[in-house]
């Protein structure tokens, strides 16, 4: 049996869901129905657990004995992905810990309060990590050009840090599927790679493993859900604010050419998973030279009709 399986939604969510609402600020008199509010709520708790537990399934993720370390920014992502894995936690088949981590980039207005008040009253373990990475960016970086390249390096630097010193074996970001796909699209449009966001990476020095448990989730999914439970969201003016971001123009292509074909967002992410090297370019993942006509005589079944010759 496979340490970690999909897991099944068969344990009474609704319990959990109300649980996690006492945590956060109650729906507004007249808002909505308590009863259809919290049917909602366990409609979209469900489906989030069951594509995470999917992936994490998938792509072996967490594993028996595993700390992961949850990245929390106070963005809807973040608090989604939290939530979702302290969920599955309670009654996955294996023994796994979670600490969620802050790293305040003392960015002007942050609101310090916020993540740690919410962490106690949900009794979740977390480290806040502060770095004025804000004020080197803004020295490093001319204005009026995007900082992102700059921000990420050394966000991620203090992250992979942090992960030793707590003796984290993973670290969970919140990348969901509509990340991936506009990664896809940027890398390929501008950079000339084909690559993107992998749902499970390892550092380039090789001691930490990065997860993306919602790789399969729907950016509208964790909207809803962040709604839905209140989470208290902390704007971000830093990175994905920036409006020449090529991010921002991909996602609204993304967004157009869906609704002009619906689907077709679907078809590019089932690509990813399913990738044919001996039909691309790349020399590397295919020997083309040594490519050959075969005088042996073929099975009945394979003819070159079957060819992707288009």
């Amino acid at each position: 049996m496979p340490l970690f399986t999909a897991i099944p939604i068969t344990a009474p969510v609704a319990l959990q869901c109300r649980a996690m609402q006492s945590t956060t600020t109650p729906p507004s008199p007249g808002t909505a129905q308590p009863t259809r509010h919290s049917n909602e709520i366990e409609r979209v708790h469900t489906r989030l657990c069951r594509l995470v537990g999917q992936a994490i399934a998938d792509y072996r993720m967490i594993e028996e004995g595993d700390k992961v370390m949850v990245c929390l920014s106070g963005g809807k992502d973040s608090y989604g992905l939290l939530e979702i894995l302290l969920s599955i936690r309670s009654r996955a088949p294996i023994h796994f810990d979670t600490i969620a981590v802050n790293l305040d980039q003392k960015q002007p207005g942050f609101p310090a309060h916020v993540l740690p008040e919410y962490l106690t009253r949900r009794g979740v373990p977390f480290h806040i990590e502060t770095r004025d990475t804000y004020s080197v960016v803004k020295r490093l970086i001319p204005e009026g050009q995007t900082t992102c390249s700059l921000c990420s390096r050394l966000r991620r630097d203090h992250l992979y840090r942090l992960a030793t010193e707590l003796g984290a074996t993973k670290i969970a970001l919140g990348h969901h599927r509509n990340d991936i796909l506009e990664t896809l699209l940027l890398n390929l449009l501008f950079t000339g790679k084909m690559k993107t966001m992998p749902p499970k990476l390892r550092s380039k020095s090789g001691r930490h493993v990065v997860i993306r448990p919602l790789a399969y989730v729907k950016e509208a999914d964790l909207a809803r859900y962040a709604a839905l439970l209140q989470f208290p969201i902390i704007p971000c003016d830093l990175c994905g604010s920036q409006e020449d971001l090529k991010r921002k123009q991909v996602k609204t292509l993304l967004q157009d050419w869906d609704q002009r074909f619906p689907g077709s967002n679907d078809s590019m992410f089932a690509a990813l998973g399913n990738i044919a090297p001996s039909l691309l370019l790349d020399r590397t993942l295919f020997d083309f030279s040594s490519l050959k006509a075969d005088a042996s005589p073929r099975e009945p079944a394979a003819s070159d009709s079957e060819d992707d010759l288009l």
